[in-house]
């Protein structure tokens, strides 16, 4: 299994894109502004997008990749996530207002794009491959997901979440994780911020990872633009006993 950062920023600037990973070739996990970063040729390849919560960052570039291969496509390509978020992209952005609804083009029994739900807790195959959604903690309605390869190999990425224990539950019911990506949006200086956003900070993050009953490589993720640095040593301080390693986005892993 290859796994590709698209973008793992939580901000944009020059060189810094919004979360998406891309999984082998046809997986997308949310569909930020990383997702520019791919071919005409690879957008294509795409059939299922897997969404870890409604955010405008995780969804920006849902609805310009699905236009952008409107007339490339066989089959729809399928939305996975919670019922609610599914709800939001149908809502907010598929509506004929902010952007056309492809789930009815070109026409409605042939569409471009379909929805389905997932409940937390369950796990999709494919392939050989397996996508089990985990519930976390955020402001709205959001999920983590267990990638885990035909070879074996397995990752997992928290989304958006504070302190929680249903992300380190479903981890721990596992016998192997061979990477954690896991975000840490803030510095400690913005804990109250962290708190009231319920995204982690380095020392919510260290608290919380005590949980983790698995050694493993943790990247860290979400790093607002200008606090990449402090975000970084903060995390390697409050946990020096941890492989812990900044995402830049770029970069490509096997599994």
């Amino acid at each position: 299994m290859k796994l590709r950062i698209l973008g793992c920023s939580g901000g944009v600037s020059a060189g810094l894109h919004s979360t998406s990973l891309l999984v082998d070739d046809d997986i997308l996990i949310d569909a930020g502004s990383g997702v520019g970063n791919l071919t005409l040729d690879e957008m294509a390849k795409i059939k299922h997008i897997f969404i870890t919560h409604s955010h405008l960052d995780h969804v920006t570039f849902l609805p310009l990749l699905i236009d952008t291969i409107f007339d490339r496509v066989k089959e729809p390509v399928l939305i996975h996530g919670q019922e609610k978020t599914l709800q939001a992209l149908q809502a907010y952005i598929f509506n004929w207002v902010v952007w056309p609804d492809f789930a009815e083009l070109p026409r409605p029994e042939t569409p471009v794009l379909s929805y389905s739900a997932m409940e937390p807790g369950s796990t999709w195959t494919n392939n050989g491959r397996k996508v089990e959604m985990i519930p976390v903690e955020h402001i709205v309605p959001t999920v983590g997901y267990r990638v885990e390869g035909e070879s074996g190999g397995c990752f997992a990425f928290s989304g958006d979440t504070s302190t929680n224990d249903s992300l380190w539950d479903a981890l721990n019911a596992h016998d192997k994780l061979d990477m954690l990506i896991v975000e840490s949006a803030f510095s400690n200086r913005n804990l109250v911020l962290s708190k009231l956003a319920k995204h982690y900070c380095p020392e919510l993050l260290a608290e919380d990872i005590k949980k983790l009953k698995h050694k493993t490589k943790i990247y860290i993720t979400h790093r607002k633009p200008g606090e990449e640095e402090t975000i970084l040593k903060e995390c390697l301080e409050l946990m020096p006993d941890l492989d812990i390693i900044g995402l830049e986005g770029g970069e490509t892993f096997t599994l």
